[in-house]
């Protein structure tokens, strides 16, 4: 959902990307994310992952750039669109959602997603990541 709320100018309303495909590039963006940081979690880089969540620079991060490239080769890849426009809608969209998503992952009001969470289901639910993300955020 915060994919789709944050995709109003870059994807639903840009006469760019045909109607017909704007929920598909909105399931890429989503799985663009899930991608690296899976990927993150995978090359045993957790605790720069759990850094990103703590202490943001939403901008000039690594981690953001590269979702924003992955998404952006997508775009350019599935649905025709050039490497500059893919790139300018990917860089309208994912600091956005990246942010919305740190910020609901601190939110008081959200038990229910809180990094650990969100982090052990993207690991598939293979493992309770909980303890050693809470041991991460102290360090």
């Amino acid at each position: 959902m915060i994919v789709k709320n944050n995709a109003g100018k870059a994807v639903i309303d840009n006469p760019e990307i045909l109607e017909k495909d704007r929920e598909a590039v909105i399931n890429d963006a989503s799985s663009s994310i899930i991608e690296v940081f899976k990927g993150q979690m995978e090359s045993g880089k957790l605790k720069d992952l759990v850094k990103y969540f703590q202490y943001p620079e939403i901008y000039k991060s690594p981690l953001t750039t590269s979702v924003i490239n992955k998404f952006a080769n997508k775009l350019n890849r599935y649905y025709n669109l050039s490497p500059a426009s893919a790139l300018n809608i990917s860089k309208s969209l994912i600091p956005p959602v990246m942010l919305e998503l740190i910020e609901q992952t601190k939110g008081e009001k959200n038990k229910e997603f809180t990094i650990s969470i969100f982090l052990s289901k993207i690991n598939a639910n293979r493992a309770d990541l909980s303890t050693i993300v809470d041991r991460l955020m102290v360090a």
